[in-house]
């Protein structure tokens, strides 16, 4: 979807149109006072101070006929330049004015006004020439905001709106809209019956429902036999450990603010985990390593805890408690290339079998004219990037150089996604580290006999499990291919009287073949429960009736389509078999 911030010319539009709002509410509610509007990449929002009066749909009706009225005037918009004392004279009568001039550094500061017929507001521009470019607006929510977005100050009225330069634009994003609104995973969540929130249990932390947990588990089961072939050896590791783990590894300094709060038990400080490379950087130590060992390859689908900020939660795609697909490779310098190589791979095989084409890489590499900043070793730097380059010209994969993006600790490949919902962001990443074993004395015995420092490679193909999760069911609006559907196949007889024995039969056939099977003989009629199927996007629905009993058959109806398929039950068997097991995408 389209980005408002970066267009500019819709960036001034929807400056504008913000104007304009705020103008229909002045003249709806003369005593609205008006914080901030600013542009955001989903459109426009103003804040307001209503007194007592708290929005609510027919104001939002009554605000945009007034909208109409003032883009149907056509008054032009005019930019004035005054002085701070002039500008806190204008304001006197707007607290929330004034609070902005008075916190302006210098007195002699130029300040912008912009006015439109009879409403004048504070603003730093630009806008578009007239109100008449902003007729083509949509209201699309409402809700509360602290001032200053500080919950000891006063709740705000906070609209939320759009603008376009044409109706045919404006048509096309609310009908995304309404698209994303189908999509969103926490709506799918809770109609499939995946997942569930209880502020009782905790902001953030989300229970996966049996229905949901079979799909988590199916995605877990996935990466962790493809990481198997590739010689990944899995661990279990406790989901919290004590502070010093974190001291010495450096991330109670540098990231205690995303951690919670410590724990004292029997004198010791124990913390929930954010990251699981200390636990593995242990596991490591653990034994003596010669250079034939490696690369060691440990693979975890560990349990982790984060502090994010409340307003920054969202369903199970941004938590407090969440399973990283989580993996630390212990190399040697000369294996970097060999193991990216293989990591990448590795990210665009799940990629293909999973349906994913929406993504671009991201190399984020070390700033050459500020080293300073980052782990101080100029050879392994250059010799490091230089690898990781050549691996993504080698395999024809296009990808961005972020200078000054790395990490201090060594550069790294972030693989973005463009959900169907929302902004992009990363669902893989890849990142060589050269500091976290130096820190933990980890070493191996090389060719020579001499003790050396091994490279970690940090990689993650699904991110987290839950992420990805929220992703994928976005991506296919919940209808999940046939392998992850926690119901595979549907059963209907048409009459339970004398089809009921029959489905029972083919019950418990797919069953023995390990095909997660329901049987709906409820008395519902049978459109009824065709509907009800389509509703839960199960893959495929067996209608049993007269003919499919006499003659040992079945016939079946695909998620998503009026056609109806007979064949025998043994054919159906075998295909369904097989496009389960070969993970088929169009089964859905």
């Amino acid at each position: 979807m389209v980005n408002f911030k970066e267009d500019e010319y819709l960036n001034k539009l929807n400056h504008s149109c913000a104007h304009m709002m705020a103008q229909a509410v002045k003249h709806l509610m003369p005593d609205a006072k008006f914080w901030v509007g600013p542009v955001i990449e989903t459109g426009f929002y103003y804040d307001m101070d209503l007194g007592d009066r708290v929005i609510n749909d027919e104001d939002i009706a009554n605000i945009e006929r007034e909208m109409k009225k003032i883009a149907k005037d056509g008054k032009r918009i005019i930019r004035n330049e005054i002085s701070k004392e002039e500008a806190l004279e204008q304001f006197k009568d707007d607290p929330y004015k004034i609070d902005l001039i008075e916190r302006m550094d210098e007195e002699d500061t130029i300040i912008s006004t912009y006015s439109q017929g009879d409403f004048t507001d504070l603003c730093r521009g630009p806008h578009v020439d007239t109100v008449k470019e902003c007729k083509y607006f949509k209201l699309i929510k409402f809700s509360g905001a602290y001032w200053k977005g500080d919950s000891n100050n006063k709740v705000l009225q906070r609209i939320y709106g759009v603008c376009f330069p044409t109706e045919e634009e404006l048509n096309a994003y609310l009908q995304d809209l309404e698209d994303a609104k189908l999509r969103d995973h926490r709506k799918l969540g809770k109609d499939l019956g995946l997942f569930m929130m209880n502020d009782l249990v905790g902001k953030g932390l989300p229970m996966y429902l049996p229905n949901g947990y079979i799909v988590w588990e199916e995605l877990e089961n996935y990466i962790k036999g493809k990481e198997k072939k590739l010689g990944y050896k899995h661990v279990l590791t406790p989901p919290l450990g004590n502070v010093e783990l974190y001291k010495t590894s450096g991330h109670w300094d540098h990231y205690q603010d995303s951690m919670f709060p410590k724990m004292e038990v029997d004198g010791e400080e124990f913390v929930l985990r954010p990251m699981n490379c200390p636990h593995h950087m242990m596991i490591y130590a653990n034994d003596i390593h010669s250079y034939r060992d490696l690369p060691l390859r440990i693979g975890e689908i560990a349990r982790d805890c984060r502090y994010e900020a409340s307003g920054a939660l969202k369903g199970i795609e941004r938590v407090r408690a969440f399973c990283q697909n989580d993996a630390h490779l212990f190399v040697t310098p000369e294996q970097i290339e060999s193991e990216f190589k293989i990591v990448v791979n590795l990210i665009l095989d799940c990629y293909k079998e999973l349906g994913i084409k929406d993504f671009h890489f991201e190399l984020s590499l070390r700033d050459p004219n500020n080293t300073k900043k980052y782990h101080p070793d100029d050879e392994m730097w250059n010799m490091a990037e230089d690898k990781l380059r050549s691996v993504l010209d080698s395999i024809g994969m296009p990808y961005i150089e972020k200078i000054g993006e790395a990490a201090f600790y060594g550069p790294k490949l972030d693989v973005q996604v463009k959900p169907a919902v929302g902004n992009e962001y990363t669902l893989s990443t890849c990142q060589l580290d050269f500091c976290l074993p130096s820190k933990f004395n980890l070493t191996y015995v090389d060719k020579n006999g001499e003790k050396k420092c091994p490279v970690v490679i940090h990689r993650a193909v699904f991110g987290s499990i839950d992420r990805f999760f929220a992703y994928y069911l976005e991506e296919r609006k919940g209808a999940l291919p046939l392998w992850l559907s926690p119901v595979q196949v549907s059963i209907l007889p048409v009459n339970n009287e004398y089809h009921l024995e029959y489905a029972k039969k083919v019950e418990s056939i797919l069953n023995e073949k390990n095909i997660r099977v329901e049987l709906n003989a409820s008395e519902e009629k049978l459109g009824y429960r065709m509907r009800e199927n389509q509703m839960k996007k199960v893959p495929v629905s067996l209608v049993l009736g007269n003919d499919e009993r006499d003659n040992e058959s079945v016939t079946l109806r695909f998620y998503g389509s009026e056609e109806k398929v007979t064949m025998s039950l043994d054919e159906f068997i075998e295909f369904i078999v097989n496009k389960r097991d070969n993970r088929d995408l169009e089964m859905c």
